[in-house]
This record gives C-alpha cells, structure tokens and sequence, in this order.
C-alpha cells in the first residue's frame, strides 16, 4: 500500500475537560469529539440526543406535488412502478417504496434495470416495456435527476413520472409531475445528505400525511442498509435512522436480512454499522453486480424466512463469485503495468481491458486508489464499445476531470470521488493522454490518513471500548476512531492463518500489546523484531467465554519518525522526472543519484537478496529519513536498466549479481546526468 501523509490532529485538552464537565460525558469521549469539530456544548448535546429531529417532508421542493400525483393514481387504481436501481442504495429504496404501497393498496410494481445490458437510470426500451404492462405512474427512486430525453418520452406515452432522487442536479431538471431532489437549487429544506432510501423514506413519510416516526419504526432497517451502503454523512437524520435501524436489523424481524446474517457467519454477534457496511452490503451489491438485482429485492420484501434463506444462499455465491472476478482483473490490469511500465508514473492511471465484467471494476478501481494512492479508472470493453469506471482520493474531483474529456464521451455522471461514463473502445488511448494532461493543471493532493488522537499504549483496556461504543453509529461523516500508537517497538512477529496475516507483539514504556494486521503476507512483511514504527490502529470488542478483552487491529504502520511530507514530495519527484517534464536545476540536483550513492543501494539490496516494501522503509534501512526517496527509486531504475536488478509487483529481485555493468551504459543514467 503506497504510504498516505498521516494527519494528527492537536487537541484542545481544556475546551475537552470542559465538555466532559458541563455535558457530563466521558472525558476520553469528549476528547475525541473535540478531535472532529465538535468543540460547543450545543453541537455534544445534539450529537448524544437519542434521535435527531426529522425535518417536516413537505419542507422538501415538489414533495406536495408528488404526494398529489401519487394519492390520485392510488385513487384511481392506477399501475404504478417503482423504478430503481441495481445498487445497494436503490434496491433498499425499491424495496421501500414497494412494501409501502402494496400496503396502502396500490397497484405497485417493481423495475430494476439490469447493469450490463440497460446501464443506469430510466431507458427508452424499459419505458415502452412498462407501458405495455399497463403501467401509468412512473416513480423513480436513486435515479431519474438527469433524465430529460427519458422523461419526454414519458410524457408523449401520456404516463405521469414522479422523481425522487439524491444525485447532482444537471442544469436542467427533466419535466416531470413532481421531482424530489434536495439537491435542487431552489431547495430550502435544510438538509440534503440522504440517500436515495432516505428521499424515498421522506415520501412516504409525506404520503401517510407527515407521520414520519411511525413510517422510520416500521421500515429503518431498510433505509439504514441503504444509508450505510450509500456512504452519506452519517450525521442530523441520518444518524437516527442508522442508530434505530441497526437496532432493529439485530432484533431479526425483516426475513431477508435475517437469512443474509446468517449466510455472512453473522447470525450470533450483533451487528454495528461498520458490520452491516462489510457483510450485508457487499452482499446485496453483488447480486446487481453480476446477477439480476431483483435478486436482492425478492430477498428484502420477502416474507417467508425459508425462502429468504434460499435467495440469501444464492446472493452469497453471488459473492464469492464476484471476489473472484475482482481478483482476476486486479491481475489482469497489474499486468499492464508490468509491461507498459512508463504508466506507472500517471497521475491517473487508465485500465483497460476486453471482456472484463462490468459490475466489479468500479470495486477494482478502489482497490487500486488503496494501493497506489492516487486516482484510478478501469474500462471495460466489448471491441467497439466500452464502459469505465473510476475512484479518486480526497481532493481531487474526479467528476471535473472526465468532464473536462466530455467530447470522447457518450455519457458520464457521478460524484467528486467516484464516477463513471461510456466512451468508443478505439478513443480510450486518447481519453487516458486527455485525462493525465488535465491532471497535470491541478495541484494533486496526498492521499491521507487521518488520526484521532495519539495514544499511550498502557492506557488501552477494556474500559475504552464502551466509551467508544457510545459514539456510534460509525460511518461517513463518523468514523470508527482511529488511534496513533507512536514510537513502538516490535518485540515479535507471528503468521497466521496459513501466512495471510500477522500478529505483532510490541513495546513500549514497560506495556506490551498485541496487534493484528490482516490480508498481510507474513513472508512478505517488511517488518522485523527491533524496529520502531508507528500505528495507525483501531480498537475493537473480543467476546469470548464470557470475557471481554480489546482487540487492536492495525490500519497502516511506517517507521517510527518518519517525515510523511519529505517523503511523498520525494516520490513525487521522482514521478515527474520518469515523465520527463521540467524539473528546477535545484531540485535535479537533490534528486539525482552519483554513483557512489547507487553503487550503496546496490551493496544494500544484494547483502540482504533484494528487497520487499514500500520505498520509505527501503529508505529508512539506508539510514535515510525519506527526503531521499527520489534518488533512491532512481538507482533501482538504472540498476534494473543494467540488468543487476529486476521488479516483480512490490519485490526487488537481484539479477544477474556476476555481470559487470558500466552505469555509462544507462540511458536513464545519462539523461539524469544531462539534468544537472
């Protein structure tokens, strides 16, 4: 994983001891709310307040008129259809909306389009598909803000649309009866962070005349499924309905869920919002993925738990299938790299392939942000057409960056940190150049890491996990706390499980802890007893045989001391000279190796057989502090050039260790000397 710059807040210790005093909260709590921003008194109370007042449904733009259209095609005993979508966030929402007004007496039906073959959103060939089945309201849920050719379609087929949605308004809204988006400009409700469940909760609310409190009992574990996968702020409305939903979710009452509980290994521990996020949500995503998403919604308004229990066995091969996929194509695409190694050093980087499927490679692409740090797109094609999809880090919008590329495009939506788009096969080498060339007018940012608050390690124990536990529900906008272990020795390292991940045991101020570093190679580790490093670290409940003990498992580790900023501008450099742009004597100067420094990487790596790791601890095992980086990763380069040296995915192989080479032989050695 490439390094992040780790942020670590300074607190306010004396505005915490006084929130603890005068809101009577736990000091350790009030010190981690002062770490995020919330420092008065108001802001503690309302954030500890067992329900965050639901705003009024009618105070959102249209919701009176969409409450008409749908109360007179209810009335009239008009077909209604749900129009969702494949995600988790739009399957919850069409579940929703289904149940509620098969309950109230509609004629209600249900269309999810399906990923491959339809795409996103409302389409012409699935409107006239719905006419012909009698339909005559159009109700769409997580989509329909961008359908202006759809919605004319709509209109001339003489059927009514109501749209609810919580995507980016476009700069004209479609003609409907009625579009319930809070994002509108002329939306004055107040609060505009729901998903598309939570839009689709607040109509309902509208149609059962504003009763919004027995609207959230009856359904919040659908809405907080769908909240949670959507990856909203988990703040004001929000954290109600997770809070109430979850509750309700462990109480085992909707059959659907209960079968997916059981099928993920989950029907014994009582799930938190982080749990439902990483065993129900994958779930329910992967039968849209590869599969038909009315799949997932059969399973959700199901009501008999036998049958539930078949779908959710189906969904969780589904699953299983969908992780193999992924893994397939983060292979295949890494590939590229290997061959094409000039793309490493893109500030974007482009993936593309034929056949790949098209349901997980938005999951590839945020594993590639994991990895490399910076923006990812992948692309599938079929030849001719080609579909992408793409992640980015904090910082850098994504969705700016494909709009400026919009002339290759046949279509593209999505948000700062997450989009995707259509474009012809033959045009993707142009769209990867296009978009790297737009990168290179903004200011990249680090990708970062950001930190709760330092922690001693004589301090953890038991007693912290209740505190922490009282801040949940932990999600986008909260977080699961997250903890700096500074200065820490490693006293051993253990493999577990087979070798997939390791158990750390350190020290510090006469304390020894215990800390679990998962889906971490043991034979690739890089780490060794007698380093000092840093953690980044999370502390969790261990229930076993009656016992409650922390468990401490690791998010990210460095070398103690390490210079996060020194060290990424290093990289950096480095990036921008393998591309070969202007660089200013100064800095050419500090970055190019002599060969007396690459002659000592070289005795370095071949004393110890090569090397596995990221360049920081490389660094640090030369005795360098990271500003050295540049220069390092250089004489790997010329090395590997000469063919003493040779890069095998994160590893550093020796080559041919008896050949003489003559680093005049290098054309990148030359052309770093040619700089200064």
């Amino acid at each position: 994983m490439a390094r992040k710059k780790w942020l670590v807040p300074q607190l306010d210790k004396e505005k915490a001891s006084f929130l603890s005093a005068s809101c009577g909260v736990d000091p350790f709590a009030a010190l981690l709310l002062v770490s995020r921003g919330i420092t008065e008194k108001e802001q503690v109370e309302a954030f500890f307040a067992p329900d965050a007042p639901l705003c009024n449904p009618f105070s959102i733009k249209d919701m009176d008129k969409a409450v008409e259209r749908i109360s007179l095609a209810v009335e009239r005993g008009e077909r209604i259809a749900v129009y969702g979508d494949y995600d988790a966030d739009g399957v919850t929402a069409s579940s929703l909306l289904y149940l509620y007004f098969e309950m109230i007496g509609a004629d209600v039906v249900c269309y999810i389009p399906d990923r491959e073959s339809e795409g996103y959103g409302l389409n012409i060939r699935a409107i006239d598909s719905l006419r012909k089945d009698g339909v005559d309201l159009i109700v769409t849920v997580d989509n329909g803000i961008s359908a202006i050719k759809e919605a004319e379609h709509i209109r001339q087929l003489g059927m009514g649309l109501v749209i609810t949605d919580h995507h980016k308004v476009g700069p004209r809204l479609p003609e409907a009866d009625a579009v319930v988006d809070p994002h509108r400009e002329d939306d004055t409700c107040g609060f505009e962070d729901w998903a598309g469940v939570g839009v689709a909760f607040k109509l309902i609310c509208a149609l059962s005349d504003g009763e919004s409190e027995d609207i959230l009992e009856m359904f919040c574990d659908l809405i907080a499924v769908g909240t949670i996968a959507d990856i909203v702020p988990i703040t004001g409305e929000n954290r109600t309905i997770v809070r109430r939903g979850v509750k309700k979710i462990n109480s085992g009452e909707n059959p659907g869920l209960n079968a997916l509980r059981e099928v993920s290994g989950n029907a014994e521990r009582s799930l938190s919002a982080s749990s439902v996020a990483f065993s129900l949500v994958p779930r329910i995503n992967a039968a849209g993925r590869l599969e038909r998403a009315e799949k997932a919604f059969e399973l959700l308004i199901s009501q008999s738990g036998e049958r539930a229990k078949k779908i959710a066995l189906e969904i969780d091969a589904d699953n299983a299938a969908r992780q193999e996929l992924e893994q397939k194509i983060t292979r295949e695409a890494q590939a590229q790299l290997l061959s094409q190694p000039q793309r490493a050093f893109d500030r974007v980087l482009v993936f593309d392939g034929e056949g790949w499927h098209g349901g997980v490679i938005g999951i590839v692409a945020a594993r590639f942000v994991e990895r490399f740090s910076r923006p990812c797109i992948v692309i599938t094609s079929d030849g001719v057409n080609a579909k992408g999809s793409g992640r980015s880090i904090e910082g850098f919008s994504l969705y700016d960056a494909i709009n400026s590329v919009s002339d290759l495009l046949a279509h593209f939506g999505g948000h700062p940190l997450a989009a995707g788009f259509g474009i012809a096969a033959k045009d993707i080498p142009q769209f990867r150049e296009r978009i790297n060339e737009y990168a290179r007018t903004v200011q990249m940012p680090f990708a970062e890491l950001r930190l709760d608050c330092r922690l001693r390690p004589r301090f953890i124990s038991s007693e912290l996990l209740p505190v922490i536990e009282s801040l949940e529900p932990f999600g986008a906008g909260n977080p699961q706390p997250l903890f700096g272990l500074f200065d820490m020795t490693v006293a051993s390292v253990q493999a577990l499980k087979g070798g997939k991940h390791v158990r750390l045991t350190l020290t510090k101020e006469n304390a020894n802890i215990t800390a679990l570093k998962f889906s971490t190679p043991f034979e690739t580790f890089p780490y060794r007893p007698g380093d000092r490093v840093d953690l980044a670290v999370r502390l969790e409940k261990n229930e076993y045989m009656g016992q409650t003990r922390v468990s401490i498992y690791i998010k990210d580790i460095r070398m103690a001391g390490t210079d996060d900023e020194k060290y990424l501008r290093s990289v950096r450099l480095y990036e921008k000279l393998r591309r070969k742009e202007k660089v200013r004597p100064e800095h050419a100067r500090l970055a190019v190796p002599d060969r007396t420094f690459i002659a000592s990487v070289y005795r370095f790596l071949k004393a110890n057989g090569g090397f596995f790791g990221d360049t920081d601890i490389l660094c640090y095992r030369l005795g360098d502090d990271g500003s050295s980086a540049c220069r390092v990763l250089m004489s790997i380069d010329v090395l590997c050039e000469l063919g003493t040296l040779r890069k095998e995915d994160d590893a550093i192989v020796l080559g041919d260790t008896e050949k003489k080479v003559n680093l005049s032989d290098s054309r990148l050695m030359a052309y770093l000397e040619s700089l200064i």
